[in-house]
């Protein structure tokens, strides 16, 4: 069930019916069974997966809760002499010991169920493409099960929770059902935010508390939702387009380097729009139900380093990556080396995590080693800047590491977006062996499968998400919050004009072929 199908449209109203109609008391069960049948729409066999994998960790969660129930009592009697409570120091060792197992063991169980369904096949590959060297012919068959919508997204979530109760920054929760829609949220799961337990689960605990009957909120979470659709439907699913017909396996050798250079900055926009605006949509659902999530997405593309830049895209996933893994490795605490150590095993997770394959390994290989040799050319920078007297705080400077930030991200996106490294390699050296800047004047982008209303459409479509998201950059407010502090003419103008140019310029409808959202695959 995607966001911008007919059957959403027709299931999110039922559902807030529902949830703004029940008792207080079963407003928590209303939005377990719309987690249900929101994921059973998707795949029925994998609601079984999903209980599973619930139950799973909840039943752990409680039991390293326990333990840290038992450490905090005998930490209480710390204080007293070893020869009075005999044996105090190792019983604090021992329930250390069973609490990291228990974590050790649950983690592992939800990464191996995330390896089966989702890295099995690179593997089995990987090591048919190596044995094939020595045994030509030979391979090991491909496992042909569909992975589970979301199951990365719902899995980090997972992590996060166990992690967070065995620092003993969360509670265990004790309700199972509330377990589930906490891990399950259906605005969420298919492609996040990943959502923490001391914001989503602490929320859903006062859910009978909600005052869901608060215009403003329900007025706000709509705006945010309608500008979500329009990025998605009006600028994402029309540079899909651009996209398919310049830089897919088919289209590399039809089309010369100013058509490969344009593919590339579509899909630049086109996943930044696909993304976010599912985030926005989550957020903005969310947001009428009573709930406060994470943004996911902070004007990313005015980044000035790439390191600014994974403050700003998927804030969500880099958070969780520095919390849950940069940090426990050691961060920047041990040292230089180290510290460039650990920023490459992060993004190489993270390209891994994105996907199984190579080209996802290289994307996130390519940002860990932009962010290290910024760190180790810094001070080299910082001296050429003060011999040249550089204004740094100028216009021109800022837009100037905007440029090279942009650039860098791009060249990253060709692996990202490439079907395999051969692709890859073929984009690259074509957009400099075939370079022909003069097919510009000959309107080449009218020939990239848009007419020249469409792209008419998509032109003003960007002039607006400049528009937004440079509100968003310079002012730091989201379009809900800037249009608040409007006119109302000016604020309903806006509203209107989004809802039409979504209604009369959105591709969707029945014979339109649906672009699914990119981040439901991983």
């Amino acid at each position: 069930m995607l966001f911008n199908s007919t059957e959403f449209l027709l299931f999110f109203p039922l559902v807030l019916l529902l949830y703004f109609i029940v008792p207080k008391k079963a407003r928590l069960y209303v939005l377990f069974l719309a987690c249900f049948v929101f994921y059973a729409s998707w795949e029925m066999k994998y609601v079984l997966l999903m209980t599973v994998a619930g139950a799973v960790t909840f039943f752990f969660g409680l039991a390293i809760d326990g333990q840290n129930v038992a450490l905090r009592k005998l930490n209480k009697k710390e204080a007293l002499a070893e020869e009075e409570i005999p044996g105090i120091g190792q019983k604090l060792k021992n329930i250390e010991k069973k609490k990291k197992g228990l974590l050790i063991t649950c983690l592992v169980l939800c990464i191996g169920v995330l390896a089966v369904f989702k890295y099995c096949n690179f593997f089995l590959d990987t090591i048919s493409s190596v044995i094939s060297h020595f045994i030509p012919g030979w391979s090991l068959p491909q496992l042909s099960w569909t992975m589970p919508v979301g199951i990365s997204f719902f899995t980090f979530q997972a992590m996060g929770y166990l992690m967070d109760v065995y620092r003993g920054k969360s509670r265990a929760e004790d309700n199972f059902f509330r377990h589930l829609v906490f891990l399950f949220f259906f605005p969420l799961v298919t492609s996040g935010p990943i959502e923490r337990s001391d914001n989503l689960l602490l929320q859903l605990k006062k859910v009978e508390k909600l005052k869901l009957w608060n215009v403003e909120r329900i007025f706000n979470g709509a705006v945010v939702m309608l500008w979500g659709y329009f990025i998605k439907l009006v600028i994402a699913d029309r540079l899909a387009t651009i996209v398919a017909s310049t830089l897919s396996h088919e289209q590399i050798w039809q089309v010369g380097g100013t058509e490969l250079l344009l593919g590339i900055l579509a899909f630049s926009v086109q996943i930044y729009c696909d993304f976010a605006g599912y985030s926005t949509m989550a957020v903005g659902a969310a947001q009428i139900m009573g709930f406060t999530v994470i943004e996911n997405f902070n004007a990313p593309y005015f980044s000035c380093t790439i390191k600014e830049f994974w403050r700003r895209w998927h804030i969500s996933l880099s958070t969780w990556f520095r919390d849950y893994l940069y940090i426990p490795l050691g961060g920047n605490r041990k040292g230089k080396a180290r510290k460039y150590l650990n920023l490459m095993i992060v993004f190489l997770v993270s390209g891994f995590w994105h996907g199984a394959g190579w080209t996802y390994l290289i994307w996130g290989a390519l940002h860990g080693a932009y962010q290290i040799i910024g760190d180790l050319t810094a001070p080299l920078k910082k001296s050429l800047l003060e011999k040249w007297q550089v204004k740094t705080d100028s216009l021109s400077y800022r837009l100037t590491k905007m440029g090279i930030t942009f650039v860098l991200v791009n060249f990253a996106w060709i692996f990202f977006r490439a079907e395999s490294l051969s692709d890859a390699w073929n984009i690259i050296s074509r957009l400099f062996t075939q370079w022909d800047p003069w097919t510009l004047t000959g309107g080449v982008i009218y020939r990239l499968g848009l007419s020249t209303q469409e792209i008419n459409i998509l032109f003003v479509g960007l002039l607006v998400l400049l528009l937004v998201d440079l509100t968003l950059y310079r002012k730091k407010q989201r379009i809900d919050v800037f249009l608040q502090q409007q006119t109302l003419p000016f604020r309903w103008g806006v509203v209107i004009f989004l809802l039409i140019y979504v209604l009369v310029f959105g591709l969707y409808g029945p014979t339109f072929d649906a672009q699914n959202f990119i981040y439901a695959q991983f």
